[in-house]
């Protein structure tokens, strides 16, 4: 009995670090342009993920899906009336007494909003007319073209709603939600740590008026601190001694082993077109990746590095992974995922991988940026953001041809 206990402890615990991610909701009340942000660092074990652009439904959207999933479900999202989704699993929101077999279908629920719904009380009402059980467990996160942010904790019979822009709620402007729900079962679930190392560094960021898109992009979801053991593992990279040939231990961060992409949704205001919603990206393994800004009113033309037909990969998915190989050499079983080879992502002389693309990817952000100002002047330009798609690619591959020392194989 005992054995089979730990069995199935250890599984649980494989689940919860192969299937966790860190979120949060910003309103605008908290950035300093009054623009809502949405964030997800995503964490799975499907790592091949990839954009897509998806027509047919009542609204157009681009999403997150896994490469290999010929449905096109989607983990996070931005449609063509403003709406953005995204989500996080949640482990102690469903009743023990729920022998619901039907799961995992959190990426259908979010493909059938974002063709569907313009607004936070849409998505209510999608989920109020969904047949039960709905097969989920999670915290969705939204915001919309009207104003609207709200987390929705729901499992499969039921939901509770948290208002970003309630003050009674979200007192400084933000939530923050990893794989845990505050509506669930106390001290039950996963995430704590990262929640808590969120939790901080956001509101530092707050309170230096400095929650932005490019915070998320390059700061937070780039984070190699860890707020447990009070460590900051990119101080090491300041450090003038020494330390090649070193692994340290990396379990619990914000950024780790299983950390797949993240979706950065720079919102708008309230009587703003939706066609300025900025959907940002970083796709693939973070710390080896770059930020690419994406936008739905740009149609399908979409940067050929971040998507694939069908079931193949996204060349830049394929480049971050070639990397990362060489940020966890130690490959004896499953231990060598809480262990990473530092110095390839820092180091004293600005040289690492992490630290070149943070510094590539500031142009890229500037330049992206730039255009949304312009376009909130003179309205949205279909073809300046194609031209854009097009200098993103080619600097991106550029790039990549000099960085990446394994070339990618057959997608």
């Amino acid at each position: 009995m005992k054995k089979i206990l730990l069995i199935t402890s250890l599984a649980i615990l494989v689940s919860f670090n192969s299937i966790c991610c860190t979120t949060a909701i910003i309103s605008g009340k908290a950035t300093p342009d009054g623009r809502p942000i949405l964030w997800k660092h995503r964490d799975t074990d499907e790592f091949n993920n990839k954009m897509m652009f998806i027509k047919g439904g009542k609204y157009e959207y681009i999403g997150l899906v896994n490469s290999n999933d010929s449905l096109y479900q989607v983990w996070a999202g931005t449609n063509s009336a403003g709406f953005s989704i995204m989500n996080s699993a949640s482990y102690n929101l469903k009743p023990k007494d729920d022998h619901t077999t039907l799961q995992d279908q959190e990426g259908m629920v979010m493909k059938l909003a974002l063709a569907t719904c313009a607004t936070i009380d849409d998505f209510k009402r999608l989920l109020d007319s969904l047949p039960k059980p709905l097969g989920v467990e999670a915290n969705f996160g939204l915001i919309d073209a009207q104003g609207g942010a709200a987390y929705f904790e729901t499992d499969n019979f039921k939901y509770k709603i948290f208002d970003v822009n309630d003050s009674k709620v979200a007192p400084d402007g933000y939530l923050i939600r990893t794989n845990y729900s505050f509506s669930g079962r106390e001290n039950e679930g996963a995430g704590y740590n990262r929640y808590n190392t969120a939790s901080v560094i956001i509101n530092e960021a707050y309170k230096a008026k400095k929650i932005t898109p490019e915070f998320f992009l390059s700061k937070a979801t780039l984070s190699l601190r860890h707020e447990l053991t009070k460590t900051d593992l990119s101080n090491v990279f300041k450090k003038k001694e020494d330390f090649q040939n070193r692994m340290y231990p990396f379990r619990d961060y914000i950024v780790r082993y299983s950390s797949s992409s993240t979706i950065v949704v720079h919102g708008v205001k309230a009587g703003e077109t939706p066609s300025l919603v900025t959907t940002w990206v970083k796709l693939g393994f973070q710390p080896t990746s770059i930020s690419i800004p994406l936008w739905v009113s740009a149609g399908e033309t979409i940067p050929g590095i971040l998507t694939a037909p069908r079931t193949k990969k996204a060349l830049l998915c394929t480049f971050t992974l070639l990397i990362k190989k060489d940020c966890f050499p130690f490959n004896k079983g499953t231990e060598g995922e809480n262990y990473i080879y530092l110095e390839v992502l820092g180091n004293n002389s600005n040289t690492g991988i992490m630290q070149q693309n943070v510094q590539f990817e500031k142009d890229i952000i500037a330049k992206g940026e730039k255009l949304e100002a312009k376009w909130r002047r003179l309205g949205f330009d279909d073809n300046e953001a194609t031209d854009f798609y097009k200098e993103v690619n080619e600097s991106i591959l550029l790039y990549y041809s000099f960085l990446c020392k394994e070339k990618p194989k057959e997608r």
